[in-house]
């Protein structure tokens, strides 16, 4: 059991600074009740990638992390054979009948661990984080929905490997495109958006306990008031925390014009935005 209950999570989750509402909670602690992946969707910058952080530090297991992008395939997301091992290999064993070369060179000596192998042989607790699934190919779906049903994998040349101990996993999504509704259906869904300036603001105090309650407030609702503009990239949370570390840094007691103006780049990454931004904000 991964969790007690909701209310475990939330206690859990808060001492490594990760403050879960209600439906969030309830989702992490059902996921390991259940045994079902989480599948975590929302915009960029809410939180989703340390969810599943979260959930490793506050319950001592290891993080696995499989980074999805365009192009990913099974050798970089489940295994490979080390190739040049296995050439130098053969020619080492020249005279060996094939038959006795081809047993030797495909076995755990020349098998390279990807991250969805490597969770799945874990012996240890494990989360497993599938981060930013929207940007994989579609037939990577496939190869999650194999293993995301089994929590088994088979290589030819050495049988099925099933998982010793299930790994507690985590997909997010940025919704840029539609997961399909096989993988979905795997999954136990939770959508995130950004918190309410008052959670911003509370996120801000756990995680740079040193700030003034007044300046972690005057942060949160800026930052809440940016994100209301038509930016190509509103502020996530952790550049909110950013922000936070930024003025201590530079010992500012206060968000007025000046400061904004000159520290503008810590949330807003884009310069069409930052001159939005200063428009809009009267800065």
């Amino acid at each position: 059991m991964w969790f007690a209950s909701p209310a475990d999570v939330r206690e859990r989750l808060s001492a490594v600074d990760y403050l879960a509402d209600d439906s969030t909670a309830t989702s992490v602690f059902l996921a390991g009740a259940l045994g079902k992946p989480l599948l975590a969707e929302g915009p960029a910058g809410v939180g989703k990638t340390q969810l599943a952080k979260a959930v490793a530090a506050a319950t001592g297991a290891s993080l696995i992390r499989l980074q999805c992008y365009e192009g990913l395939d099974e050798a970089r997301a489940l295994y490979e054979w080390n190739y040049k091992k296995q050439l130098l290999r053969i020619q080492a064993g020249t005279g060996q009948d094939w038959d006795a070369t081809h047993d030797d060179i495909f076995t755990e000596e020349f098998l390279l661990e990807r991250p969805l192998l490597r969770a799945i042989r874990s012996e240890t607790p494990t989360v497993l984080l599938i981060d930013e699934t929207d940007k994989a190919d579609v037939e990577v779906e496939g190869l999650l929905l194999e293993i995301l049903s089994d929590y088994q994998v088979t290589i030819p040349e050495l049988g099925t490997i099933a998982a010793v101990r299930r790994p507690y996993v985590v997909l997010t999504s940025n919704a840029t495109r539609e997961l399909s509704e096989a993988l979905k259906r795997r999954c136990l869904y939770l959508h995130l958006e950004y918190p309410t300036p008052e959670r911003e603001r509370d996120i801000v105090l756990a995680q740079v306990p040193a700030i003034e309650a007044g300046l972690a407030e005057q942060l949160a609702r800026t930052v809440a008031t940016m994100r209301t503009l038509e930016l190509k990239k509103a502020p996530s949370i952790a550049e909110t925390v950013d922000w936070a570390n930024t003025l201590l840094a530079l010992g500012r007691t206060e968000l007025d014009e000046a400061t904004v103006g000159a520290t503008l780049g810590v949330v807003l990454k884009h310069a069409s935005d930052q001159t939005r931004a200063r428009k809009e904000l009267a800065l």
